[in-house]
């Protein structure tokens, strides 16, 4: 299994688009019949600090994500918005859960 999470602010008038952008994404992943990706967003306190969580059974699933015109968009517009802090990427490793992922 593999885990990244990611964790970026955008500026406070792009909060409401990157909400919807975030929704499409995770709409579509929804939809996927794949169940080797697990992928959670969520706002910080300060109201616009993202942190992404994608926990991935194989490569295969991450290559689902990344192929996906929906997340494209999202990453596309994010990164075009003038963030206030740049996407931080990290590679995490799962110690202990209360529940199986997969």
């Amino acid at each position: 299994m593999k885990t990244i999470k990611v964790t970026y602010t955008v500026k406070p008038d792009f909060v409401s688009q990157n909400k919807k952008n975030v929704a499409a994404f995770i709409t579509d992943l929804a939809k996927n019949s794949d169940r080797s990706l697990r992928y959670m967003a969520f706002l910080g306190k300060d109201g616009k600090t993202f942190t992404h969580l994608a926990l991935y059974e194989n490569d295969e699933a991450q290559k689902t994500l990344f192929d996906l015109p929906s997340f494209k968009f999202f990453q596309k517009q994010r990164d075009e918005s003038g963030l206030e802090v740049s996407p931080l990427i990290e590679e995490i490793n799962l110690v202990a859960a209360s529940f199986n992922f997969f």
